[in-house]
């Protein structure tokens, strides 16, 4: 048996630019960090007592089948197939966060099932590998309609400055601020849950299709994540930070009708009433965690005016993907 827990990631700039239809041509950066909320996954040798081979449970559901094709969950079913599965499966999928909130929930879980069967397969992994054999079982095997700073940030964890090249080839930058400015980004942060939960890449797709039109945006975005840099490096007034992710969030809402709507705007609005500098919604768009740039001291007022929903606290994560179980066991045939 072995378990995987894989931190989420808040991405503050240069989201659009991870999407390959774009880096291949201009390259891309992303300033992203993962968080202390996670997903586990379980998996072991399926026993051979009953009529089906694998059980796959996940959310509310739970497929009992016998061949890798039956399986309805797309990452499960290919990366299954990518890794040649040929035993029984039996697996489990718990998370601190529901699906579908702009948190990179997909990537994660993609990232952990990957880490979990090559651990019960007894093969240890890089951060590397993991975070570029997801790239391809989400683009090129599934054929989603995502980006590729997901799956970097889940394997790698931390506070990452992530550069796209046009070779389709990606570095990693760890963000080398002390600790001091560290806790000070950290707790100038909060996250709040609107209640709205969305696909994802059904506003990607729609991305995607105005990558032309936005390029001179999509420049401008990957931009800020250089400023953001420039100012976490130094000693400048953290609150530029915020200040620059509301920039950030007015030239987001321009790449589709789908990234906002007239609730989002309406809670965001609040926030910025209630004092938060700056903000943006996270993930793609259409709903999910908005996370909102605050001076500590007015976090209260913030959370006074924004009564009613969901606040999340969280710390930084630096971890990434990590095995924190494993029980070596022989399939039994």
């Amino acid at each position: 048996m072995i378990i995987t827990r894989v931190p989420f990631r808040i991405s503050f700039f240069g989201g659009g630019t991870d999407l390959p239809d774009y880096y291949r041509e201009n390259g891309g950066a992303v300033l992203s960090t993962t968080i202390d909320k996670y997903l586990y996954i379980t998996c072991r040798h399926m026993p051979p007592y009953w009529e089906y081979k694998h059980q796959l449970v996940y959310g509310s559901k739970n497929e009992r089948i016998n061949e890798i094709e039956q399986i309805d969950h797309p990452s499960i079913r290919e990366t299954m197939r990518y890794l040649g599965i040929d035993y029984g499966l039996d697996l489990h999928y718990n998370t601190d966060i529901p699906a579908r909130s702009g948190i990179g929930s997909s990537s994660s879980f993609t990232v952990g099932l990957l880490h979990a069967l090559y651990g019960l397969n007894g093969h240890i992994v890089s951060k590397r590998k993991l975070a570029a054999e997801a790239i391809h079982i989400e683009q090129d095997l599934i054929g989603e309609a995502v980006g590729s700073q997901d799956q970097i940030a889940a394997a790698f964890g931390g506070l990452n400055h992530i550069v796209f090249k046009k070779d389709m080839s990606f570095e990693v930058q760890p963000m080398t601020i002390s600790e001091k400015r560290y806790r000070m980004l950290n707790e100038h942060l909060v996250l709040v849950f609107t209640g709205f939960q969305r696909f994802a890449a059904d506003i990607e797709k729609e991305k995607i299709k105005n990558i032309s039109s936005n390029s001179k945006s999509l420049h401008h975005m990957a931009g800020f994540t250089d400023q953001a840099i420039e100012i976490l490096s130094s000693d400048r007034d953290i609150c530029e930070f915020g200040a620059l992710l509301n920039d950030n969030w007015q030239i987001k809402k321009s790449l589709s009708d789908k990234v906002s709507n007239q609730a989002i705007d309406e809670i965001y609005n609040k926030g910025i009433s209630g004092g938060a500098i700056g903000g943006k919604l996270l993930g793609a768009g259409g709903g999910g965690f908005l996370l909102f740039f605050v001076k500590p001291e007015k976090k209260e007022a913030l959370l006074r005016e924004l009564k009613g929903f969901l606040h999340v606290p969280f710390c930084f994560d630096k971890t990434g993907s990590q095995v924190i179980y494993y029980r070596g066991e022989e399939i039994e045939k």
